[in-house]
């Protein structure tokens, strides 16, 4: 920042020109116009947050007004200041409380208030998406979850766009180790997907197709990590594990989905777990690792890491 240069006098001046006075009602577009202005300055200056509280002043100049879009649109680039300033303080170790953090949420929250009162649930959906991947960068996926939770209610009427944001939450259940419950989400997702995805037969098309299977996938890495007991396995995860039965022959939705090379190699890895072959199991990971993405692959991995050390940690 440049140090002969009085960025609060210009910040004191704005707001107090927009002060009521007797007799003379203030030019608060003007005022908005200004406080943009000096958040580009402070941008360039590389002062985000300074430029997120210039973009707050705008934004309530723009509430003023009643503009829904220019509120939001301030608010939303206010949420993106802090963030940076915030991921600014990380890069360098600073100590923090995190309130640039707490402060970006804040924006994010408003503004999501701001397009759902507009009747405009895509753009809040689409800001909820972006608080929780930010929140998910910072390590933060416990308080990710809802924010994608939100996202994927907001978008219900857009089948596919929801699904991707419940697949969020269960990558986030997954990173934090609940297991359980991301192998519920995955099931109702995969509900979600026959049941929206379907054609006249009620085999699922295209993308919903593509997608069931991923999930089947992971349902079944999750249900061989977890290891739930006959007593205790819920009956719909009981007829995923039926389906990889040596002798079952079963042609279902999700078993369509899947190439035949992927549901024989699946199979073996269910008859391996079950017979406790880790051998077989390591030799199953080669051929299954360029079939599967990362996150599967490490469930993988944890599924073999388990059944070499059995800890009793992971629980159904």
């Amino acid at each position: 920042m440049e140090r002969d240069a009085d960025y609060l006098g210009r910040y004191r001046n704005i707001s107090n020109k927009l002060k009521k006075r007797f007799l003379k009602k203030p030019n608060v577009a003007e005022g908005s116009e200004q406080f943009a202005s000096l958040a580009k300055t402070f941008r360039q200056q590389e002062c985000p947050q300074y430029s997120g509280f210039c973009c707050l002043a705008q934004a309530r100049c723009e509430h003023t007004l009643s503009s829904a879009a220019g509120e939001t649109q301030a608010l939303t680039e206010a949420a993106r200041n802090f963030l940076e300033a915030e991921n600014d303080n990380s890069e360098l170790h600073c100590p923090s409380f995190e309130e640039h953090l707490v402060a970006a949420v804040n924006c994010y929250g408003h503004a999501i208030r701001v397009h759902i009162e507009n009747k405009q649930s895509a753009l809040a959906a689409a800001l909820c998406l972006e608080l929780g991947d930010a929140l998910r960068k910072f390590g933060k996926q416990s308080e990710a979850i809802a924010h994608y939770q939100r996202a994927a209610e907001l978008q219900f009427q857009n089948p596919l766009d929801s699904l991707t944001s419940m697949g969020y939450v269960a990558s986030c259940k997954i990173e934090t180790g609940d297991y359980d419950g991301a192998l519920t989400v995955l099931t109702e997702m995969a509900y979600l997907a026959q049941e929206r995805g379907g054609s006249s037969s009620g085999r699922p098309l295209g993308a919903f197709c593509d997608i069931l299977a991923r999930f089947e996938v992971t349902r079944v890495l999750l249900l061989m990590l977890l290891q739930p007991t006959p007593q205790r396995i819920r009956p719909e995860h009981a007829q995923t594990l039926e389906k990889y039965a040596w002798e079952s022959h079963e042609d279902t939705e999700s078993v369509q989905c899947i190439s035949e090379d992927l549901f024989l190699l699946l199979q073996s890895v269910v008859m391996a777990c079950q017979s406790r072959d880790l051998e077989a199991l390591k030799s199953l990971q080669v051929e299954l690792w360029p079939l599967l993405s990362a996150e599967q692959n490490q469930l993988l991995h944890q599924v073999i890491a388990e059944l070499s050390n059995p800890t009793g940690a992971v629980v159904s």
